[in-house]
């Protein structure tokens, strides 16, 4: 599991204060008795004057049935006010503990399998569960006169994003890609520096802005990508073994003996590839040359480090550029009591369903109006209800359009207008300039909800309704004026409306007198 698939939830726990034995100098706390058995170290800050002394001294003894041999070593985060101001490091199974315990080289003992149950030669302990063994060696700790405190405290619990599983640190043959390495071939950059620059130097801009410092922070506190997962589905590790050989390729070795790795790859680090990979690349393609860098890439802000940053890594590795020039984020969908849509919360609402029963109009156009770029948004039915409605008004509009006119050509470079209907196409080209600009700055949420105020209370609500009143009149001069108007009207509505709503208007179009060249409104011109 990544780090960055880790959810910290809080949870109350138990701390006991102890020592390992009875003549041993220093008392420690932990919430997790059972790894204590694979403890092969104690921290103390360097300025502490109660554990001076005993820096660098090494101590042995039986502790719960297994012999350990623990070092003092110092470091100064250990903050000496925090319980004993010592702490037990476990290398082992505690990533801060192993970083301690690698710069003061103190042993690695695994004593808690992939199963979670103890795996250390000891028979009281072997094969049982973790939560098993804490309770039998906290037994043994009261038993020997050890326990000093006992106290109810709320910690942070690592969590795996998708299953809610408890997440247990273990040591693990990995392959990782080194983030800090110079690279020759990028002017002695490293990754971290190719990655930061590509944002800091703009020529990537995110929005909104304000996840550049989130980006900035994530790489300033990256560590060497763990690369490898012992999953089934995935590109193999291209890594093949023979002994103590070890040969790294694209092809597998030509001689009989070798066996590949049976790691594959992390998803990301495959996924990061997708830019140039689907373009030809490594070749020199004519579609590399015309496809890449692409403008826009529109994703989630939760997969800003997953998979944005690891295709900035990618591309400007190994072509030296960008990938795209724009990141526009999206917030995450929730339900209407705002929770995550997830699997396990079974609030899932599926988008093809949803489309069955409101129409897939309805359903792209409440999702893109009332959400900004990196905002959250809550889909309800209720919603979808207000935008099926609207595609239902549309259709109207349009009927009503038509069938007025069924005995009017539609002139494109009519001009004989009457002063309020001039008045409307002015008002018409200030929509259009207006969402022209918003739909370059990708205020997408801004120009939906304003395509949407024209559409029903402007034409549909004030315009029709005018237009029946000059219909039954008799000054045929604003009769075929406003016919002409209205033909006008509907080829505009159904242009700036056609990226949010694309069914129902390529729909309408293919039946209308406008599309007299019989082409797809898809690749019409926007209009100007």
């Amino acid at each position: 599991i990544s780090d960055d698939e880790i959810v910290y939830k809080e949870n109350k726990t138990k701390l006991y204060t102890f020592k390992y034995w009875k003549d041993f100098p220093i008392s420690i706390a932990t919430t997790r008795p059972e790894t204590k058995l694979g403890d092969t170290g104690i921290a103390v800050n360097p300025e502490d004057i109660r554990y001076k002394k005993y820096i660098g001294k090494e101590f042995e003894g039986n502790f719960a049935g297994t012999n350990l041999k623990i070092r003092i070593v110092s470091d100064s985060s250990v903050d000496p006010e925090f319980g004993t101001g010592a702490v037990g490091i476990t290398p082992a199974h505690s990533m801060i503990d192993y970083e301690i315990g690698e710069k003061n080289n103190l042993p690695v003992i695994q004593v808690i399998n992939e199963y979670a149950r103890i795996s250390i030669d000891n028979p009281e302990f072997k094969d049982k569960k973790t939560t098993e063994a804490r309770d039998l060696i906290i037994e043994w700790i009261r038993k020997e006169n050890l326990l000093e405190n006992e106290e109810e405290i709320t910690q942070n619990i690592a969590t795996a994003e998708r299953t809610g599983g408890v997440v247990e640190p273990l040591p693990k043959l990995q392959w990782f890609v080194n983030v800090n390495k110079p690279i020759p071939e990028r002017d002695n950059k490293t990754l971290k520096d190719i990655m930061r620059y590509a944002v800091q130097s703009k020529q990537i801009n995110i929005l909104p802005e304000y996840f550049d410092k989130t980006y900035f922070h994530w790489i300033d506190n990256l560590r060497d990508w763990c690369i490898s997962r012992q999953i089934w589905f995935g590109h193999r590790i291209p890594v093949w073994y023979k002994g103590d050989e070890v040969y790294c390729g694209i092809e597998a070795p030509k001689e009989n003996g070798w066996e590949q790795d049976e790691d594959t790859l992390d998803t990301w680090f495959s996924s990061g590839l997708w830019t140039f990979s689907t373009l030809g690349w490594p070749e020199k393609t004519k579609d590399l040359e015309l496809y890449h860098p692409t403008s826009v890439l529109e994703t989630g802000y939760d997969i800003l480090f997953f998979w944005v940053a690891r295709m900035i890594l990618m591309s400007g590795y190994l072509l030296g550029t960008v990938p795209f020039k724009t990141i526009y984020l999206h917030g995450i969908v929730r339900d209407e009591k705002g929770r995550k849509i997830s699997k396990s919360l079974d609030n899932n609402a599926d988008p093809v369903d949803l489309g069955k029963k409101y129409g897939s109009d309805a359903v792209r156009l409440g999702l893109i109006i009332g959400t900004g770029p990196g905002n959250d948004s809550k889909i309800s039915e209720n919603k979808l209800k207000g935008y099926k409605n609207f595609a239902n008004k549309i259709w109207n509009i349009a009927r009503f359009i038509l069938s007025t006119n069924e005995n009017v050509e539609y002139d494109e470079k009519f001009s004989e207008y009457t002063d309020e209907d001039k008045k409307l196409i002015k008002d018409q080209s200030n929509l259009l300039l207006e969402i022209t600009k918003e739909m370059d700055e990708y205020k997408f949420y801004l120009v939906g909800e304003k395509i949407y105020h024209y559409v029903w209370h402007t034409f549909a609500d004030i315009i029709i309704e005018d237009s029946k009143n000059i219909f039954a009149g008799i000054d045929n001069y604003a009769i075929l004026s406003r016919k002409q108007l209205l033909f006008h009207s509907l080829g505009f509505i159904l242009k700036i409306l056609h990226p949010f709503m694309p069914f129902i208007t390529e729909e309408i179009w293919s039946l209308s007198p406008l599309n007299k060249n019989k082409t797809l409104l898809l690749v019409e011109k926007w209009p100007i």
